[in-house]
This record gives C-alpha cells, sequence and structure tokens, in this order.
C-alpha cells in the first residue's frame, strides 16, 4: 500500500503525541511514588508543623529505606516506626497539638483563643501516654513547670497565659498534678476536662449548664445536639424552663424540642452542683445543693421536671443513637459528672471521635473515602486495644497519609 508524503507527517505526528503522553505518564507515576526522604519529610511535617532537621530526616528516612528501598505503602509498620521518632519533636506539643485542642476549650471554638489548663491537661497526656478514655473522669491536671509564671490559681488564667507568652517549651515543661491539690475541689467532684478552669468558664458560666453538655458531645463524641435527636425518649425529665407549647404549637415541643432535650437533660442533671462564677473567677462546686440556674424560667412549664439531685440517667442506650456503642459493662445512669464522664468516654464513638479529628488534623482532609474509612476503622481498634495512647494515634495516621 503507497502512503502519501502527508500521511506520513500525520502518522509521525500521531506517533510522537503518543510517545510523548507516554512519558509523560511515566513522568507523573514517578512523581507520585515518594521514597523513603520525601515520606520521611511528608511524615515529620503533618506531626511537628515544621520541616524535619537534616539529622532527623535522615533518620527517618534510614528506617523506611531499611524495609523499603524505594518508599513503603501506607501504614507500613517502617512508617509508624519513623512516626515515632517525629513525635519527640517540640514542635508536635507547642504546635500541632496545642493548635487541635484550643478550640474544644472556647464556645467559637477558635484556634485563637488563649492557652489554659484544659489544653495544657489534654498536651500532657498526650505527652505522658495518659489512657484518654479517662479523660473526662480522672482527677487530673497539668500545670507548667518553668521560672517566672505565676503560680497556677483557680481564680485565673494567668499562670497558662504567663507560659504561652513566655514561649515556654510544653513537651519539657508540663507537670502531672491533680484538681484536687491545685484548685481544692474533691476528688468526687473532679471530671478530667469537664472540671478544668478553661472548660468551666466557657461552659459552665450563666446558662442552664446545658453548653457543658453539648459542647463535651461536640468536642469529644463528634456530634451537636440536632444530629442525636430522638424524639422517641420520654421526656419525664424535661426541666420547667422549656416551654411545651412554643408559640402557642405543642407540635414544636413534641417533634423538635423534645428530641434533644429529653436526651440531654437527664444526662446534664450530673452538673447540678457547678456553676462558673463570673466574679470570683473561678468553679465552684456546691455539694448536695442543685444550682439556682436548674430553677430558672421555671413558670414556662411548673409542670415540668425539678432537679433534686446531681444523679443523671443516659436515655440514649436505647433507641436511634444505641449505635453510639455505649459500653454494656457500666449501668448506664449515676451520680454526678464524673461517672457520666466515664460513661461517654467508654463509648466507641468517644474512640472514633479521637480518631477522626486526628485523621483530619494530619490528612488535611475528613476520611471520606472507602479506603479512609477502613483507615480510621484500623486505627481506632489499635488505640482501644493498646490502652487509648492518643500520641499513637497520632503516629499510625501519619504512617497511613505518608504518600506512596
Amino acid at each position: 500500500m503507497n502512503v502519501t508524503h502527508q500521511q506520513a507527517q500525520v502518522v509521525s505526528l500521531g506517533a510522537r503525541r503518543a510517545l510523548g503522553a507516554g512519558m509523560l505518564l511515566t513522568l507523573l507515576a514517578a512523581a507520585a511514588h515518594a521514597g523513603p526522604n520525601e515520606q520521611a519529610k511528608r511524615i515529620y511535617e503533618r506531626i511537628a508543623g515544621e520541616p524535619p532537621p537534616p539529622a532527623v530526616l535522615t533518620q527517618m528516612a534510614n528506617i523506611i529505606a531499611a524495609a523499603c528501598p524505594t518508599g513503603c505503602a501506607p501504614s507500613h509498620p517502617a512508617l509508624v516506626q519513623a512516626a515515632q521518632v517525629a513525635t519527640q519533636a517540640a514542635g508536635f506539643y507547642n504546635v500541632t497539638l496545642k493548635n487541635l485542642v484550643i478550640p474544644w476549650t472556647n464556645r467559637d471554638q477558635t484556634v485563637f483563643a488563649p492557652f489554659n489548663d484544659y489544653a495544657a491537661t489534654v498536651i500532657g497526656m498526650v505527652r505522658d501516654d495518659i489512657a484518654f478514655n479517662t479523660a473526662l473522669s480522672d482527677d487530673i491536671l497539668y500545670t507548667v513547670n518553668a521560672g517566672g509564671l505565676p503560680a497556677p490559681s483557680p481564680a485565673n488564667n494567668n499562670h497558662y497565659a504567663a507560659a504561652e507568652s513566655n514561649g515556654v517549651d510544653l513537651q519539657s515543661a508540663l507537670t502531672r498534678t491533680t484538681q484536687s491539690a491545685t484548685y481544692g475541689l474533691p476528688v468526687e467532684a473532679t471530671a478530667g476536662l469537664i472540671t478544668t478552669r478553661g472548660a468551666a468558664s466557657a461552659f459552665f458560666i450563666n446558662g442552664t449548664n446545658r453548653a457543658m453538655f453539648r459542647f463535651t458531645m461536640i468536642n469529644h463524641m463528634c456530634h451537636d445536639m440536632e444530629q442525636v435527636m430522638d424524639v422517641t425518649r420520654p421526656s419525664d425529665r424535661i426541666r420547667q424552663d422549656v416551654a411545651r407549647s412554643p408559640g402557642g404549637d405543642s407540635r414544636l415541643f413534641m417533634n423538635q424540642c423534645a428530641g434533644c432535650h429529653s436526651g440531654m437533660d437527664p444526662m446534664a442533671q450530673a452538673f447540678a452542683y457547678y456553676n462558673f462564677d463570673a466574679t470570683a473567677g473561678q468553679l465552684l462546686y456546691t455539694a448536695g445543693v442543685v444550682q439556682h440556674k436548674y430553677f430558672i424560667n421555671a413558670t414556662n412549664f411548673p409542670f415540668g421536671f425539678v432537679t433534686p439531685d446531681n444523679s443523671w440517667s443516659n436515655r440514649w442506650r436505647a433507641g436511634p443513637n444505641a449505635y453510639f456503642g455505649w459500653d454494656p459493662t457500666l449501668p448506664g445512669s449515676g451520680v454526678g459528672a464524673k461517672s457520666l464522664g466515664q460513661e461517654l468516654a467508654q463509648t466507641d464513638m468517644f474512640a472514633q471521635c479521637q480518631v477522626t479529628k486526628v485523621f483530619q488534623a494530619v490528612c488535611f482532609r475528613a476520611p471520606t473515602s472507602t479506603a479512609d474509612m477502613a483507615t480510621v476503622a484500623t486505627i481506632k481498634a489499635n488505640f482501644k486495644s493498646g490502652g487509648y495512647k492518643l500520641k499513637q494515634v497520632f503516629q499510625q495516621t501519619a504512617a497511613a497519609c505518608a504518600g506512596q
């Protein structure tokens, strides 16, 4: 068959385009494959929030290369080992953890809030591998052991604010103590992060103490109240301040208000003895005496529930919110904030929430794909079986997002 000069040019052009496309795909594939150096650098930057020092980069890259000369597949043990080196960096505590936790400590959920005892306690627990499922119930507090700081006080945040303004290294300076020893709270009244001054000043101030329950759900269960609405629960323990016919329409109460309050009010009763006194600047605990805020607006519905004490009950163990994975070894009811904190932190949802937040912080995306959700499930299982060590979650998550 005869081929004209014009046809030959067309064939030649097509061949060159095919060759160019093939070379481009080859180059892109090579660029997408991360070697030991690239994986080590990415892990360190995701964990510490800054580029690695050359010596540390070499150390991490050598760990990876020894197992995978051209780079490891996601979640390979060598990547986890390299991430363990990265979590020794000061930036992990002073930057990454601090930026993760500060929004939990204020109603605006902003990172631009002062450093406080709530944030210090989370960071210290992570550093020391304290079981994080005790974070809502233990008598625990971290202070800053550094010169020139005012003493920790239940009446102000000066100790922590000064530590921040002085640029104190949190990795080396945080010291574990107790709220009962530092703030004078009775041991039975301590409930981990819930009873820190930072949390109290944000969520126990004014109001009805429902804010503490709501923000504990947001921060540690990754659910706001609209997501847990359940109109099938009994409404007998909804307080008097909730109108049963808002705007003259009882359907609004039955189909909306009761959906949150029927579950929230019986559990928020655990906080009945707490208040944050803005004038004194500190958390108040009135053992045996229910705070007045539990009786405000009683005329909205005089036949509503009148809070007698700080006993609580979890109505969500049955119904739609049973999927939270409540611990069957716990009774589902109790007295005070400490036992409520145990009830919440022993759920599968608590573990799921911590892992999901770390995944978002380290991988810079929410876990939405099938592969991401499988990764979160594996890390969550390891978190629960490995003693609830949050540092381990960072290490395993960074290994999963190291690139390949």
